[in-house]
């Protein structure tokens, strides 16, 4: 193996960078080690613990946002400071690696779905990155539950699937990947609110704004724990990334752009799910991830959107085929067809699975060097394709990669390290056939996302 990466390793360079090799052969000597944290971190993902997370979440009776927050026992308070208590204990186990806290803040009743003003609390665990502490990676769960009435507050509201699930997966990604250690930061996160109307991750996104933090992605997780669809199909393979095709605040500029030199389905929220599906077929290849064009379910929202909505990456991983029998209901048996999100109906091993394909993302872009800044092509009417980029500050970059695709490719196809330069021509390569990238490559192995070149030059 490590004969026919040298081997391929030069012929995509060239003869005028045999003085790479030396870097080449070291990467290539911790490649095997990179590959098993890999494996290591997916066989780390406990079914066990995840259980018993989800059952624990369930036993707060609701965890509707406008429910009891003094008991100890019941309702959303109970649930949030359980969540705190679960960050603090695996805080205690790495050394206190995890900050957590409260991000809270006020929201106003509405005629809709909050019918009492009230305090979204959201629970943040934050695992410090060693080089880029504020570069952030976001793997998001959310805490509250509802009934078929939006703003009952007092009825048994189990919220199993939705969105214990995604929740308990949160827990359990951090006891895993806090045993390791990683460049930039990760960030676990409980956040409240959604089903009023994603107040807890338009509190967290204008946070994040304000303290400036570099979002590499949010990983949104909203129901990973349902295997039998209401289409009668059963897949616990199967799972969906849902994102966005461009930027929702990009300017008039970029779209007129786009008009004229391409880029619809090329914004950063897409490049993140594409980077998602490479990781998952690389490491997890008995999985199956499907890359949905949409910003979300049609017509419907996550928490991811609130991010999104500030020109943040981001997207929303869950199940394949849902079952709306489970969601928003009322528990009942009406004209024999069970309703309700209960326990039963949720596949605990199937949360696992999606829980390491988070992990090993989280990992992945816990690992990666920062994007090539300023990327810019230029090609028309020639023979050839020229990307020209700026080097980001981190000496931790061995070089770069251009990957282009056709235009109808939903996946990057084609790929070549082009080493530690910022400008590269692509010859033989007509620019009106293809759509291109370029992402930086660490002196660890790992990669950073696409990116998609937003200028063009003569």
């Amino acid at each position: 193996m490590f004969l026919k990466n040298l081997i391929v390793f030069i012929l995509n360079l060239g003869m005028n960078y045999f003085k790479l090799i030396p870097i080449f052969i070291f990467t290539s000597l911790c490649y095997s080690q990179s590959e098993s944290n890999y494996y290591n971190i997916i066989d780390s993902v406990s079914e066990l613990r995840i259980e018993k997370d989800i059952k624990k979440l369930v036993s707060f009776g609701t965890r509707h946002t406008l429910s009891d927050t003094l008991s100890n026992s019941t309702g959303i308070g109970a649930a949030r400071r359980w969540i705190r208590k679960s960050f603090k204990e695996i805080s205690s186990d790495c050394d206190n690696c995890l900050d957590v806290f409260y991000q809270k803040n006020y929201f106003k009743k509405n005629k809709r779905r909050l019918v009492n003003d009230v305090w979204i609390n959201n629970v943040v665990a934050i695992q410090r990155g060693k080089t880029n502490p504020n570069r952030f990676i976001i793997m998001s769960g959310d805490i509250d539950s509802r009934v078929s009435d939006s703003n009952d507050f007092i009825s048994l509201s189990p919220g199993a699937n939705d969105n214990a699930s995604g929740m308990a997966g949160v827990i359990e990604a951090a006891r895993v990947l806090s045993k390791y250690k990683f460049e930039n930061s990760i960030i676990y996160v409980g956040l409240s609110g959604e089903e009023q109307g994603l107040y807890g991750g338009a509190g967290l996104a204008k946070y994040a704004k304000e303290q400036n933090w570099e979002i590499i992605g949010v990983l949104n997780n909203d129901m990973i724990g349902n295997i039998e669809g209401v289409d009668g199909i059963i897949d616990n393979i199967s799972f969906r990334i849902f994102s966005e095709p461009t930027p929702a605040n990009e300017s008039e500029i970029s779209r007129k752009k786009r008009r004229f030199y391409g880029g619809e389905v090329d914004g950063n929220s897409r490049q993140l799910a594409r980077y998602i599906h490479k990781i998952v077929t690389k490491y997890m290849p008995e999985m199956n991830p499907m890359m949905i064009y949409r910003l979300d379910r049609f017509g419907r929202g996550g928490h991811h959107r609130p991010f999104n909505d500030l020109g943040y990456a981001g997207v929303r991983i869950m199940e394949a085929h849902e079952n709306y029998n489970r969601q928003h209901q009322d528990i009942r048996i009406e004209n024999g067809i069970r309703y309700g999100d209960v326990i039963s109906g949720v596949n605990f091993k199937y949360a696992k699975k999606l829980t390491a394909v988070n992990a090993i993302n989280l990992a992945s872009l816990g690992w990666s060097p920062k994007e090539p800044e300023n990327v810019k092509i230029g090609g028309a009417v020639k023979p050839s394709t020229e990307l020209k980029w700026e080097k980001p500050n981190n000496s931790k970059i061995l070089g770069y990669k251009i990957y282009w695709r056709e235009t109808t490719s939903p996946y990057w196809e084609n790929s070549r390290f082009v080493g530690d330069v910022n400008q590269y021509t692509l010859k033989g390569i007509v620019i009106d056939n293809y759509l291109f990238g370029v992402s930086s490559v660490g002196k660890n192995n790992q990669e950073s996302i696409v990116v998609f070149p937003k200028e063009v030059f003569n």
